[in-house]
């Protein structure tokens, strides 16, 4: 008879590995299976365009990264991880030429929001400003699981962050700084009406200040290969090109953990119509570009920011959040998340060269094509930008969910924000990762605290398995 192990894990993206981790660590036996032939989930870094371009297909920009409690726990440096700094986090640029800008100094991101409200930017951020690692902690597991370590702060965050962040923007004056605000919050694609986007807003602004919005050198793969050593280095085992259809396929264990969708866990193990109630929300579509040169921004703040948002009013970004949410079309104006990794990592492309990452917000499972209006809104803050494209990979909703079973119809947060499921991922429970079936768990991004490559959801997950088998 196959021997017993303690857990099976199946997907191995960063929730699967840190979860596979963090039980390794307590000294259970693990082993892990990936569909794909790499490990890695939205953490991987391919040659999508030509030779010597090394892009990353989904995250590239880690804001909950470096700041993430897990990965700061665990000693990834050691397997190769490293983080790269840009100048500046994020630049917004507008239709002037200037921009607003997230950086790690408070001061300087206040200045960029303009004189009537950097007061109030400095007055929004003070109450949390050097209480990263303790808001993060508790923000990032189930807030009912344990006393909180600053329960004051968070309850103060959680007044601020609770609403919508479209009243979050009243708070402001000017343009500016609510165009800030709106593009911070449509990172989790749901319309600024949605409640809990303020808080969302916030932990990003925050993230900022605290441990920046680093990238990972050599790509996003970096973060999934070091997870992967760091586990083999544990005893763990990891199986890749094998895909998973049912249960019993996998070894015999003690627990079952599912980095995948809902929809497919419950396919896999049986569980019928256990998520039934589980809804994917608006998709991405994304451009990978190999370029002749730097993205020629008008605005200087631009040239020095990892992270750029193209959307020039608090209007503009409500207006497309509000169509790729509505399921009918794209917006004929999309704003955008674009990412620019070799500014802080040349050896990505070859000597001179660049690549250069974005993407916009479609309706689910949308099967047109989106590259025309994305390349005119970049032109828009860098005439020139089409003269500089050497080539392109288009993946829109239809690519992505092939590319990653997770992202259901191109749904890259894996799970709509919208009514209870903005808070209470998959579904309600007290326990967030349990399913009905007492061995098998969720770990993927479908579950609190969401989307993001922080780990955290892996490591909550892990929680809740080795709290059972002990007991056991």
């Amino acid at each position: 008879m196959p021997s017993m192990r303690d857990a099976v894990v199946v997907g191995a993206g960063p929730n699967g590995l840190t979860a596979a981790v963090e039980l390794a660590r307590r000294g259970m036996t693990v082993e892990v299976f990936e569909a794909r032939d790499t490990v890695g989930g939205g953490a991987r870094t391919e040659e999508l365009t030509l030779p010597g371009f090394r892009h990353d297909p989904c995250s590239a920009v880690h804001p909950l990264g470096a700041g993430s409690p897990v990965f700061r726990a665990l000693p990834l440096e050691r397997y190769g991880l490293t983080w790269l700094h840009p100048e500046l986090a994020m630049a917004q640029p507008f239709d002037d030429g200037t921009a607003a800008v997230l950086a790690h100094s408070v001061g300087e991101t206040a200045m960029s929001l303009g004189p009537h409200d950097a007061g109030r930017y400095r007055k929004l951020v003070a109450p949390y400003t050097g209480r990263w690692d303790t808001l993060a902690a508790d923000f990032l597991t189930v807030p009912w699981d344990g006393v909180p370590g600053g329960p004051l702060t968070l309850a103060r965050f959680g007044a601020v962050g609770l609403p919508p962040v479209s009243w979050l923007l009243r708070r402001f004056r000017d343009d500016r700084a609510r165009a800030l605000f709106a593009g911070l919050a449509a990172h989790v694609m749901a319309p600024l009406s949605t409640p809990a986007t303020s808080g969302l807003a916030l932990v990003f602004a925050l993230a900022a200040h605290a441990h920046g919005w680093p990238l990972a050198r050599g790509g996003s793969q970096a973060i999934a290969d070091a997870l992967a050593a760091y586990l083999r280095d544990l005893g763990g085992v990891v199986h890749t090109g094998v895909e998973v259809r049912r249960i019993d396929e996998l070894p015999p264990a003690r627990a079952y953990v599912f980095d995948t969708s809902p929809s497919a866990l419950a396919r896999i193990a049986g569980l019928g119509n256990a998520f039934a109630g589980f809804r994917h929300g608006a998709a991405a579509f994304k451009i990978d570009y190999a370029l002749d040169g730097p993205v020629p921004w008008t605005a200087p703040e631009a040239r020095r920011a990892g992270t750029v948002h193209l959307g020039a009013s608090t209007a503009e970004i409500a207006t497309a959040l509000e169509a790729a949410a509505g399921g009918r079309k794209a917006p004929e104006v999309p704003f955008l998340i674009t990412a620019q990794p070799t500014l802080v990592d040349p050896e990505r492309a070859p000597e001179g060269k660049h690549v250069y990452w974005a993407y916009g917000h479609v309706p689910n499972g949308w099967d047109g094509d989106l590259t025309d209006a994305v390349e005119r809104q970049i032109e828009r803050f860098a005439p020139g930008f089409r003269d500089l494209v050497l080539a392109r990979a288009v993946a829109g909703p239809p690519e992505l969910a092939a590319r990653n079973a997770n992202y259901v119809g191109g749904d890259i947060a894996c799970g709509a924000f919208t009514g209870l499921q903005t808070l209470l991922r998959p579904r309600p429970a007290r326990v967030p990762y349990a399913t009905p079936h007492p061995a098998v768990y969720l770990c993927s991004s479908a579950a609190w605290p969401g989307p993001g490559v922080h780990g955290m959801v892996g490591h909550n997950a892990a929680k809740a398995v080795w709290r059972r088998l002990r007991q056991s």
